[in-house]
């Protein structure tokens, strides 16, 4: 009984997000500022972008965004090809905006976000001009949430293929989070 009651506390909780007009204006991304929807960009990964400025707008403490299915960043092949003309401009937009609003708004202060994968590209190019998965060395970015920004942590070898120094791991993501939260 008591699991049940608990549950039904959680889902009354998401329900009352959900039907709260903030929260329900945050979805509409399609109807913001023709000026807006340029600055984030007409796609999937800026339109998510510009719903999760919305959604910590209206309050929700924790949103995640996915790049998207049609637009991975797992180059096996065409890996220049898909950076420059498909990832790289739309990224480069999209969180720019994210980053510039949430500054602007004050709500960078307070608001945390974190541009990570769950592992790195292999440092050779294969036969069909892409780079396959790689553990050892990895890119992230932290902006916000008390972080000290403009700093670069940690260091590769020459060729991206093992670290050099400051080797950082999971859990120092962690306790990053952990300490910014």
């Amino acid at each position: 009984t008591a699991e049940s009651q608990r549950l039904d506390r959680h889902r009354q909780q998401a329900v009352a997000v959900l039907n709260d007009p903030r929260t329900r204006s945050a979805f509409e991304v399609e109807r913001a500022d023709p000026r807006i929807l340029a600055r984030y960009g007409r796609n999937k990964f800026g339109l998510s972008l510009l719903m999760a400025y919305r959604l910590v707008e209206a309050g929700v403490s924790l949103v995640q965004v996915n790049l998207g299915k049609n637009s991975t960043w797992d180059t096996h092949r065409r890996n220049f090809v898909n950076l420059r003309d498909n990832l790289f401009p739309h990224f480069d937009r999209s969180i720019s905006a994210l980053l510039d609003d949430l500054h602007t708004s004050g709500m960078l202060r307070d608001t945390l976000v974190i541009v990570t994968g769950e592992f790195g590209r292999t440092p050779r190019i294969n036969r069909d001009a892409g780079r396959d998965h790689w553990g050892p060395v990895m890119s992230l970015m932290i902006a916000g949430g008390g972080v000290h920004g403009g700093r670069v942590i940690g260091a590769s070898d020459r060729i991206g293929a093992q670290p050099s120094a400051d080797r950082q791991t999971p859990e120092n993501l962690a306790a990053t989070l952990y300490s910014a939260l």
